[in-house]
């Protein structure tokens, strides 16, 4: 469910409902559920073969599904006005070598349609911060520029949704904290973005939703906060560090007081709590070691 109240008359930026997708005798997807709110940043987890790109591919109108439905901005997905209002950066993406930026953005703007001119891919550059290198050659950039290049010709014609497959994967972390802070940016503009990514670090630092998948089925929804659970109190003592199990931040001060009061020096105190990662592989652990050849 969203996080947000929308407006009756405002459509989500993406709605799933029901979404089914079968391969033959192989089903992909089974009665998938998922809401993206305009503004809102929502990260989509799962193993490989999870149905992730599936989704996504639906989503896009790449791929039709076998059973229910997927809307954008209140339109089909795959219909021309879903197309319109939505903005794709696949994993695997190239751009012509000899290709400028700006000719790269003009060629988008021509497949959008938009009629927003010079003014849209000046703007749209410089939010990527590319301003510099609107003359310069694809091949002549970086990995990272390619990438922010890619972020860029996603947001031409203003579209209320943006679908990012693996944005980062192949960045360092330097170009890493650059597209973050990038989706921070696009997202403060009113744009919704599903972020499909296996790098859980960026989805603790950006998303406002978590939804991991496994199986074709939704295993895990909520917020980042909401999904991590309280592991105990580590406080530190004159006689070393010891864990109260299940306690939690509440508990924190009467566990000091305790320890104070029967003569012990507390030296400092802890929450601990799971992480992101815990949560994950709980929800596919199992799946995980299959895939990755671990014990099951």
């Amino acid at each position: 469910m969203p996080t947000a109240r929308r407006l009756a008359d405002v459509p989500a930026a993406l709605q799933v409902e029901g979404l089914v997708k079968r391969y033959g005798a192989h089903t992909a997807l089974h009665g998938v559920d998922l809401q993206v709110d305009s503004g809102e940043l929502v990260g989509l987890l799962g193993p490989n073969g999870a149905g992730k790109s599936t989704l996504t591919k639906i989503a896009c109108g790449l791929v039709r599904p076998t059973q229910g439905r997927a809307t954008v901005a209140g339109h089909a997905a795959g219909s021309t006005q879903a197309r319109t209002s939505q903005g794709y950066l696949a994993e695997l993406f190239r751009f012509p070598g000899w290709a400028t930026a700006d000719e790269v953005m003009l060629l988008h703007q021509r497949l959008a349609g938009s009629t927003q001119g010079a003014a849209e891919r000046a703007d749209l550059l410089a939010l990527v911060g590319l301003d510099d290198a609107r003359g310069r050659r694809v091949e002549a950039m970086s990995k990272g520029m390619q990438q922010r290049l890619g972020i860029a010709q996603a947001l031409v014609g203003e579209p209320r949704l943006l679908l990012l497959d693996e944005p980062t994967s192949a960045l360092d972390p330097a170009g890493r904290r650059t597209v973050r802070d990038l989706l921070v940016e696009v997202q403060r503009r009113g744009v919704a973005v599903l972020l499909n990514t296996h790098l859980l670090s960026e989805v603790e630092l950006v998303c406002d939703r978590v939804v991991i998948i496994d199986h074709g089925r939704v295993v895990t929804a909520g917020r980042p906060d909401e999904l991590v659970r309280p592991r105990g109190v580590e406080v530190e003592t004159a006689g070393g560090r010891r864990i109260v199990a299940g306690a939690g931040r509440a508990d924190a001060p009467r566990i000091v007081a305790e320890l104070v009061a029967a003569g012990e020096q507390v030296y400092g105190v802890q929450v601990l709590s799971s992480t992101l990662e815990d949560v994950y592989l709980d929800a596919v652990g199992d799946s995980e070691a299959v895939r990755t050849g671990g014990a099951a």
